[in-house]
């Protein structure tokens, strides 16, 4: 029997069933890329503005950050609901089995998404206002590869506002040092989309779905990767050094520029098998690790916690 067979097969689902596969087609869990460097973001921000973290202020950001990325993984999923099915690495996927309905999947992302604008409402009005241009990326996203060899891209830019947005939702007013944050966000994001990509290059091209790998081969997918994580350590370094930043901060850049090493050299371009260690346990650990010694870099300097 198969998995939709056997979730069609055991009755309605209940209300608390129908949200925990809600919340695996999202992979909420997952909000640990992105949280970390808008949170660096947050606290320099307030760190140069008074000196004292601004708790109300930094939970709106949560609930912004969480909101638009739940809105943005159940859009990328419904969207790609039909190459997922044809994917045997993805045909497993909630709304491919019928775990999740499409009406129900639709529900989740515009509650998600009235929930990063209620969040963006109650932070100042600029939020409020620039909130509908963080929401396009994240639809164009899932149709990019549609029309065009570089959907990382979309995506990097997607994720290069959460940076730039959680800085606005504390000054309310425009800072390159957040833009320069939100670049090597952006840069790294898409850099290691291109490393994830690289598992799907033989379905990718078999139905015409366009990615960088598929139309270029892995082993150029994987030095586009090391090139968009140079350029990533080397923003890093520019933002530490934009907002004075000292010794906690530089330790978190060597874990980070050991991480990236490390990562580059667990995958090659024959031997994939240790990729979704590369994907999620080393980027997860990158975002935490430079996030903890950006936090104590700034209770050091006399941020007041």
């Amino acid at each position: 029997m198969s998995t939709a067979e056997a979730t069609l097969g055991s009755g309605p689902a209940q209300p608390n069933s129908r949200v925990k596969a809600f919340l695996r087609l999202v992979m909420i869990e997952h909000s640990v890329f992105a949280l970390p460097f808008a949170y660096i973001a947050a606290l320099t921000a307030m760190f140069l503005d008074g000196g004292e973290i601004q708790w109300v202020t930094l939970l709106l950001v949560t609930v912004a950050m969480v909101g638009l990325r739940t809105f943005a993984m159940a859009a990328n999923r419904i969207i790609d609901r039909e190459i997922d099915a044809r994917n045997p690495r993805t045909a497993g996927r909630e709304l491919v089995t019928g775990a999740v309905s499409v009406k129900s999947a639709w529900t989740g992302a515009l509650v998600a998404v009235v929930v990063f604008l209620g969040a963006a409402a109650l932070l100042n009005p600029l939020c409020l206002a620039l909130a509908p241009v963080a929401v396009i990326p994240m639809v164009v996203y899932p149709y990019g590869k549609r029309f065009t060899n570089f959907p990382h891209a979309i995506l990097g830019l997607a994720q290069a506002m959460g940076p730039v947005g959680a800085w606005l939702a504390v000054t309310g007013s425009w800072s390159w040092d957040a833009v320069i944050l939100g670049l090597a966000v952006g840069i790294w994001i898409g850099g290691f989309d291109l490393i994830f990509a690289c598992q799907d290059v033989q379905a990718d091209r078999a139905h015409g779905v366009l990615s960088f790998p598929a139309r270029f081969g892995i082993p150029a997918a994987l030095w586009g990767a090391r090139v968009c994580h140079v350029v990533t350590t080397g923003l890093l370094v520019w933002f530490g050094l934009a907002t004075d930043a000292e010794v906690f901060y530089w330790i978190g850049m060597v874990i980070v520029s050991v991480a990236f090493v490390y990562e580059h050299r667990v995958v090659r371009p024959h031997d994939l098998s240790r990729l979704n260690r590369a994907f999620f346990s080393v980027n997860g650990f990158i975002g935490i690790a430079l996030f903890v010694c950006a936090l104590l870099d700034l209770v050091v300097r006399g941020l007041t916690v």
